[in-house]
């Protein structure tokens, strides 16, 4: 029996991608867990591993050929201890032919479009029963999830094809329910509610814009989602601006001596690594700021993962450094280069980019004085960095000079309102402005 390989979730809100490359060919053996494709996502190249062990019996998509939507076929797999149909014979018509001699009859108005010679398509088989055993079959976003979540997959039932464990499984388990049943498809029309009506998109032309004054650059995939997903939540979700002025010329100085202490290590600490870990920090002191928006009630998280903002080549990608409470600026510093330039090369893993509790993003190091950055769901709060630069400031009723630099926390007033966000902030503010209270 011909197994499909599906195209898989590597994320999920993965809906299409590329597919890259083929590390196999037609009548090659694989096994659960051999690299049989890559796959480009809106952020970064990945790998497949299969699934189930056999023989690859057809190629269904092309190397480099993109949108390909998620669970559509492939390509197919003889199942293990099976070979491989054989191509169709050129004779096949002719051998066929004494059953065009039977008897006349009426034809069958079931099956007007079977030709003569042609034989009828198998029946589709039923989803076979989980596989039993010590090997189990599940999807690689399954696996993560699992993984992730500390569960162990044999103890997982699954409802993909031929038992294989999917991801609705492993978040059922995670619930601690069963999964849910496929719904049947509504027999009613009435009751399936009416899709809104999309909002109409006028052409530059129509809009005055002549044609042929312009060059039209595709949308990629990164670019699609990007759209996508930050038109979402700042349509949706209720967002609001706080803004603060820091003095950083401590922070400088403490900068300074620490690379002259690190130096000959091979690790130099940047602004943005103090930021991130003053972050973190004043997140595990007001952990109220460290959550996140649900239907069923506020996510309070128990680390601080805090998501960076990397401009890559075609858009922004947003790597983690998880649990940066708990690390050093030495090690915050050689994961933020680390996770930087492998998501330039697009090399990073999902669990490197996705999630997160906060998110930073700096632009002073292009010279931008002050912005407000748009919420990246499902994280509460984000925090947008200026550029420092000397300032007139007012100390002891006398006029100084000092380094100052401008941050705005954008908040999800669902999540963080007005208070909770002061509070964090007047938390932050003096962990940048004596960092030696970073190490108290």
């Amino acid at each position: 029996m011909s197994i499909d390989i599906l195209m898989p979730a590597l994320s999920p809100t993965m809906e299409e991608g590329t597919l890259a490359k083929w590390h196999v060919k037609v009548g090659d053996t694989v096994k659960a867990g051999d690299v049989i494709a890559e796959i480009e996502t809106d952020k970064a190249t990945m790998e497949v591993e299969a699934v189930d062990e056999g023989v690859i019996e057809a190629i269904l998509v092309d190397a480099g050929t993109e949108n390909v939507k998620v669970n559509a076929p492939i390509a197919k797999l003889a199942g293990e201890g099976e070979s491989p149909a054989p191509p169709p014979s050129k004779e096949a018509p002719a051998k066929a032919a004494p059953a065009a001699e039977a008897p006349k009859a009426a034809p069958a108005p079931a099956a007007p479009a079977q030709a003569a010679g042609e034989t009828a398509a198998p029946a589709k088989p039923a989803p076979a029963a989980a596989p039993t055993g010590d090997r189990v079959f599940a999807s690689p976003l399954a696996r993560r999830l699992a993984s992730a979540a500390n569960l162990d997959l044999k103890s997982i039932a699954g409802t993909g094809p031929h038992g294989r464990v999917v991801k609705a499984d492993v978040e059922a388990a995670q619930k601690g329910g069963a999964p849910a049943a496929k719904a049947a498809p509504a027999s009613a029309p009435a009751a399936v509610s009416a899709p809104a009506e999309p909002r109409k998109v006028l052409s530059l032309e129509q809009m005055g814009i002549p044609a042929g004054s312009y060059d039209l650059v595709p949308l990629d995939g990164m670019r699609k989602t990007i759209a996508r997903r930050l038109t979402d939540s700042f349509r949706d979700v209720p967002h609001f601006p706080l803004t603060i002025d820091l003095e950083i010329d401590a922070l400088l100085a403490a900068r300074a001596k620490i690379n002259h202490l690190l130096e000959g290590q091979g690790v130099k600490v940047s602004v943005n690594d103090i930021i991130i870990k003053a972050v973190a920090v004043a997140l595990k002191r007001v952990p109220e700021a460290n959550a996140s928006y649900t239907p069923e009630g506020i996510a309070l998280h128990k680390h601080a993962d805090i998501a960076v903002a990397v401009a890559i080549d075609g858009g922004l990608i947003t790597p983690i450094v998880r649990a940066a409470e708990t690390k050093g600026l030495a090690q915050i510093s050689a994961e933020v280069k680390d996770l930087a330039a492998r998501a330039k090369s697009k090399k990073l893993k999902p669990e490197e980019f996705q999630g997160g509790t906060f998110s930073v993003s700096n632009l002073g190091m292009f010279g931008i004085k002050a912005f407000a950055s748009i919420i990246n769901e499902p994280q509460g709060a984000i925090m947008s960095v200026g550029a420092g630069e000397q300032r007139p400031v007012v100390k002891n009723g006398e006029l100084a000079v000092a380094t100052v630099m401008t941050v705005t926390l954008t908040c999800d007033h669902r999540v963080v309102d007005g208070a909770i966000g002061a509070k964090f902030l007047a938390a932050f503010k003096p962990l940048i402005e004596e960092p030696l209270t970073l190490i108290v």
